[in-house]
């Protein structure tokens, strides 16, 4: 095996080397900035941008008539996205639509499928992002269901990971739903979506995923693995800006299954404008659609699958997967004083790294200061994210020098638990 080359010229080699590289050219990277958190938010992109003013002008040409005027037409955004999204999580095209928020999405789906199933329990996990477990439990005391009895979390053995084996034990014949991450925020490990969706379908049970930490990262396979439903948000890996629509996928086994939140803009099209006291769902994912669609939160949308259809998903994650490779190496060798918490095996590993530190937190304020934009998670974990859309070797290897600084001059100790400086 080759030596490790830890050097910034090395890294620039990388980037020369990396067929992705101009992707950056149609992204808007803040000035001055090593940008590692796009799995919160992605950075401003051209062709997002540019879809977004396309909407805002066929609103001053059209008016009410952009509902069937516009290009393409507001009326049917959710299912024309949907159609596209598909493709970008391994799903067929009217098992996907664009709409609602991923809170509102869980509320949606989790319901309706568990007014489908002969169990009453949902699974979880201990390390699933809280306001997940916000939602499900409001659907469990929505049906009469106490959430303490009918909430199963399943427990990490390290606080880092979750097992499939570990999932296993939690479910049973009165499981109604398995509902997991496909990446756990915290740590980054990409959870075996396969395997989850196979307990599930054991016991007769569902498998639903919340995908907000990998779409557009990661190349899912959605319809092929079995799974019954997913939800998502744009604005991360998606780039599609902050408060983008979300995303969710239903499998074509239940498209007969009826939404448990129904809404006018999930009723079928030729019927819509009745408006005739009974709901009549549209075909297939697009009856999950709630309120309007809100037509400047979903332009975007439109130009950032430009950007992911053009680099192709597995491209994305093929890149992803060797710049956050190089992370884990470049911190192996030059910050001793750091440990890994994310899977070091790819087929394991999300779109980031955690790297943790006893001081995250500190330390996090002080990347951020010094122009290194990363997160913390408490209590130990700095989120390094080097989205493959904008990201390159050398940025990496700048966040790592700038830690490298930080802790060899204790930077870091000028600031307090609440991040404020204090010295």
């Amino acid at each position: 095996m080759d030596e490790f080359d830890a050097s910034r010229s090395a890294a620039r080699m990388r980037d020369a080397e990396s067929p992705l590289t101009g992707l950056r050219e149609r992204f808007s990277v803040p000035e001055d900035t090593v940008y590692m958190d796009g799995n919160s938010l992605g950075v401003h992109g051209q062709d997002a941008a540019a879809a977004l003013e396309r909407a805002v002008d066929q609103w001053k040409e059209y008016g009410v008539e952009g509902w069937t005027e516009a290009d393409p037409p507001w009326f049917d955004y959710g299912e024309r996205l949907g159609d596209r999204l598909a493709d970008v999580v391994g799903a067929k095209p009217a098992e996907c639509v664009a709409a609602n928020a991923t809170t509102v999405n869980i509320h949606a789906l989790v319901g309706a499928f568990l007014d489908a199933a002969d169990g009453t329990r949902v699974v979880v996990n201990e390390l699933d992002f809280p306001t997940d477990h916000y939602a499900i439990r409001s659907r469990l005391r929505v049906r009469g269901l106490d959430p303490d009895e009918h909430l199963v979390v399943v427990e990490s053995d390290d606080g880092r990971t979750i097992e499939a084996d570990a999932v296993a034990e939690a479910v049973d014949d009165d499981t109604a739903v398995v509902f997991m991450p496909s990446v756990l925020y915290r740590s980054g490990q990409l959870l075996d979506v396969e395997a989850i969706t196979e307990i599930a379908h054991e016991y007769d049970a569902y498998a639903g995923f919340d995908l907000a930490h990998s779409v557009g990262v990661v190349d899912h396979d959605l319809h092929f693995d079995g799974v019954d439903f997913a939800v998502w948000c744009s604005y991360k890996y998606l780039n599609a800006g902050p408060g983008a629509i979300g995303g969710l996928y239903v499998r074509e086994d239940h498209f007969d299954l009826p939404p448990a939140m129904a809404g006018w803009w999930g009723n079928a099209d030729d019927t819509q404008f009745d408006l005739a006291p009974e709901f009549e769902p549209a075909r297939g994912a697009a009856a999950f659609q709630i309120g309007t669609v809100p037509v400047f939160a979903a332009a975007p949308l439109f130009g950032a699958l430009d950007v992911t259809e053009a680099a192709g998903v597995g491209e994305l994650r093929a890149h992803s997967l060797a710049l956050t490779r190089y992370l884990v190496s470049l911190v192996d060798e030059r910050l001793p004083e750091c440990t890994i918490g994310t899977p070091r095996e790819g087929e394991r590993r999300g779109g980031y790294v955690a790297v943790e530190h006893p001081d995250a937190g500190k330390l996090s304020r002080a990347l951020r200061d010094r122009g290194v934009v990363v997160d913390f998670r408490p209590p130990n974990v700095v989120r390094v994210a080097p989205s493959p859309y904008y990201v390159g070797f050398e940025d990496v290897w700048l966040a790592v020098d700038e830690i490298r600084e930080i802790l060899d001059a204790n930077a870091h100790l000028a600031y307090g638990e609440d991040g404020e400086q204090v010295t």
